[in-house]
């Protein structure tokens, strides 16, 4: 799909538009800089947000904040990777370590400029980091967003040996969560609405599992499992709906990590006094830095840790990687194959 000095990338023309193939110049890189040959990418909700028109930024360009492939060419003065490395992009790539700064948060791929649903993409060294040997670059391309995120809330928390974490559904920041966890020495509590998905989930490191279908009131369920002291960790992706139960699921002093919105963008109701009354931290969760992602990444090394993919599209095929993600119809991450 290539051509000598041309590939194709995908790009959004307009707000809200859907992306269309697009032949470019194959750019060279400058000083400080490397040209990386794009093989993979996974599509997160965020995307699914930046898709649907609803992030702000300049058009047209190319969306996807998660990428994975191989070094194709270096600039001057680069020192860090040579050609024929593989590396992943970071989420935010100007945010090398420490805490979060909107200075260091300005840059990410597919919002503030293009991302990686593209053959070529041009990026800083200090922005990529080298994958784990053991992994495909399909299951590279799931850790940028996701993986990061559920590690940050780990680390957070000061998840260890003999801690408890509870996650929510099945999806790549809870399934990772869920690996992570344990690779930490944790205890993992599980909730999903499909017995079939906490399978997967028990198969991957859960060791206990709720159906908050059958069990609407889970955080009880969580008293129950920890002998009425509660989770050292619980990891909120639903939001609205669900984070006035992870408040109550937590331990006295414990932790909440607010993730995502999957039940909407309306106000959540907190318990107030239970935060008061139990020292409860709350706190966002909006990935992490360049450095907390190679740190992950000797985890993952040193346990040989695979992400879960459920489904793999083209990527081109974003219409159906988005509905499935709509539907719920995942488990752990959705990946895109790109030529």
């Amino acid at each position: 799909m290539s051509d000598a000095g041309t590939h194709l990338a995908m790009v959004m023309n307009a707000q809200g538009s859907a992306p269309t193939p697009e032949r470019r110049p194959t750019p060279a890189p400058g000083r400080g800089e490397v040209l990386v040959k794009v093989n993979a990418s996974s599509v997160n909700y965020h995307d699914m947000v930046n898709l649907s028109g609803l992030i702000w930024g300049e058009w047209p360009r190319v969306p996807m904040s998660d990428g994975a492939g191989e070094v194709a060419a270096i600039g001057p003065d680069v020192t860090d990777f040579s050609v024929g490395d593989r590396v992943m992009g970071t989420f935010h790539p100007d945010w090398h370590n420490g805490p979060p700064t909107p200075q260091v948060k300005a840059e990410l791929p597919g919002d503030s400029g293009d991302g990686w649903l593209q053959q070529y993409r041009i990026a800083r060294p200090t922005g990529l980091v080298a994958t784990p040997a053991h992994l495909t670059d399909l299951e590279a391309a799931t850790l940028p967003c996701a993986g990061v995120t559920a590690w940050n809330a780990l680390m957070e928390a000061g998840i260890g040996p003999g801690d408890i974490v509870v996650t929510q559904g099945t999806g790549g920041v809870s399934l990772f969560a869920v690996q992570f966890a344990r690779a930490l020495g944790a205890d993992v509590i599980l909730t999903s609405s499909s017995d079939d998905k906490l399978a997967i989930g028990s198969q991957l490191g859960a060791t206990h599992l709720i159906n908050y279908r059958t069990n609407p009131d889970w955080e009880d369920e969580v008293r129950r499992i920890t002998h009425r002291r509660g989770a050292d960790l619980v990891v909120d992706l639903g939001g609205p709906a669900t984070l006035a139960q992870s408040v109550r699921a937590a331990r006295m002093g414990g932790t909440v990590a607010v993730i995502g919105v999957l039940t909407g963008f309306d106000v959540a109701p907190i318990p107030v006094a239970d935060v008061m009354l139990n020292n409860i931290r709350i706190i966002g969760i909006t990935v992490g830095s360049v450095l907390s992602f190679v740190e992950l990444c000797d985890v993952i090394t040193e346990g040989s840790i695979r992400p879960h993919i459920s489904h793999v599209f083209d990527w081109t095929d974003l219409t159906e990687a988005v509905r499935v993600l709509q539907a719920g119809e995942h488990v752990g991450k959705i990946a895109l194959s790109i030529p």
